[in-house]
């Protein structure tokens, strides 16, 4: 139990206040530039988008386990990461609507590469740490586990156990590591995703990063040619 909290504090907690800090830098920096987004100065919008990752890093800083159950504790983290995710389309919706709205013409080429590429980035760490809370019902349960649990990822370290150093078990870098790269080929590449959640998590990932990329990136650079 002291290991899970440990890496909610020490790994988790620390992930989601970057995803704040770089969406409140993007308000900022759109504020300050007078970037527009649908004929009108909606730097805000970041504010909003970087609240709930404020408040998931300070559930994991606290170490919810000390307030409420640990059975509480799970839930709240999933409403809170559910929150995350609806915000982080909501981002993405602004962006796509700002590109076909009749205003397009206004967004310059550095404000979509940076709306995007914070957009972009912010999902695969919200996505990591669904990802980390997922896999064999969360840390938690795969601290107090004393059998083997069946897990929503194949890493290939438990495919090939000989490769494995002693006592490895997967941490919340190797789950931002399969979302960094699903998020960037669209597909598994690292692990394997075993369970339906898993594969449902994976799917919305690719969906949101195509929009991004295929979209805001591709429209940037257009308009930097």
């Amino acid at each position: 139990m002291h290991a899970a909290a440990r890496e909610a504090r020490n790994d988790a907690a620390p992930f989601a206040l970057v995803a704040a800090a770089i969406l409140i830098a993007l308000a900022l920096v759109a504020r300050h530039a007078h970037w527009h987004a649908l004929g009108q100065s909606l730097w805000w919008t970041w504010l909003i988008v970087a609240g709930p990752y404020l408040c998931l890093a300070a559930t994991l800083l606290l170490g919810l386990n000390r307030l409420v159950g640990h059975d509480h504790r799970r839930e709240i983290v999933i409403a809170l990461l559910g929150l995350v995710w609806v915000f982080n389309v909501l981002g993405v919706v602004v962006l796509v609507a700002s590109l076909v709205a009749h205003s397009a013409s206004q967004i310059t080429g550095p404000q979509l590469l940076a709306s995007g590429g914070a957009v972009w980035l912010t999902n695969a760490i919200a996505f990591g740490l669904a990802f980390w809370e997922l896999d064999c019902g969360g840390p938690v349960a795969r601290a107090l586990a004393t059998t083997a649990r069946k897990p929503d990822f194949q890493f290939p370290q438990d495919e090939n156990p000989q490769l494995a150093r002693d006592g490895w078990a997967p941490r919340l870098w190797d789950y931002f590591y399969i979302s960094l790269t699903n998020a960037t080929a669209f597909s598994p590449t690292d692990s394997m995703p075993l369970t339906r959640p898993a594969k449902a998590l994976m799917a919305a990932e690719s969906m949101l990063s195509v929009v991004t990329v295929l979209l805001v990136a591709a429209r940037a650079v257009n308009i930097l040619v």
